[in-house]
């Protein structure tokens, strides 16, 4: 049997530890989302809570939803620790939409056409165009949003947003901005686990929060105005 010197045998320890990190960071994990575990999820895994029948509609793997009129599509099932992937593009510029996770079921109670669930913590998908369009509507930057994806509570849930801080203290900015524009797919990645929400866009980690409030529920994918697709949409649950 071959030895190995030690200074090789510590080099190739090196490169063992560095392949192993390297597969298990969550950077790597979601550009596959695939493995033991992963789930893909179509329409027919979420139900029409308060939209036209036509809002969503889904082929050849992409979903799409027409905007109109206000309101989600929720997953059939609760979900509580998670790993989420999608994939999402406006169709027309200041688009305006979003993912909600840990949505509690007593919001849904009554929930009228045109609104949208008063609670979840809301992961933002919305197009470059609508910052744009809020500076001409007010001749001043934003200092509430950004189109880069925040994370903030609504309605009845809570969160101690990670910063950057919003200035009025409601949501976790981006910390790069790294969302492309309109009919450019953006790739989110998102990890959910014991209250704790962490965003990456198109592969770096920019925003989430802590100490979520509840940290369990449903997901929706939200319809508020505008053309949007989604696509890839995989699942992992976690312990």
């Amino acid at each position: 049997m071959t030895r190995l010197s030690p200074c090789l045998f510590m080099l190739l320890a090196i490169v063992a530890t560095d392949v192993r990190a390297e597969e298990a960071a969550p950077e790597n994990r979601f550009k596959i989302a695939t493995g033991p575990g992963w789930k893909t999820l179509s329409l027919k895994d979420f139900e029409n809570a308060n939209c036209d029948p036509e809002t969503w509609s889904e082929k050849d793997g992409v979903i799409f939803c027409t905007g109109r009129p206000v309101g989600v599509t929720r997953s059939k099932k609760e979900y509580r620790n998670l790993e989420l992937v999608v994939e999402w593009r406006h169709m027309k510029s200041a688009g305006n939409s979003g993912v909600f996770l840990w949505a509690p079921p007593k919001v849904f109670d009554g929930l009228k056409r045109g609104t949208l669930p008063g609670g979840g913590i809301e992961v933002q998908v919305l197009d470059l165009g609508y910052a744009e369009q809020y500076k001409k509507r007010t001749g001043k930057e934003s200092d509430w949003f950004t189109c880069h994806g925040d994370v903030f509570p609504v309605g009845l849930s809570k969160m101690k947003p990670f910063p950057p801080v919003a200035p009025n203290g409601a949501r976790s900015f981006p910390s790069k901005n790294l969302s492309k524009g309109v009919g450019e797919w953006n790739h989110y990645y998102v990890r959910a686990i014991n209250g704790e929400v962490r965003l990456w866009v198109n592969g770096e980690e920019v925003s989430g929060g802590a100490e979520c409030q509840p940290a369990e529920g449903f997901l929706c994918l939200e319809s508020e105005g505008s053309p949007v697709q989604f696509r890839n949409l995989r699942i992992r649950e976690l312990p």
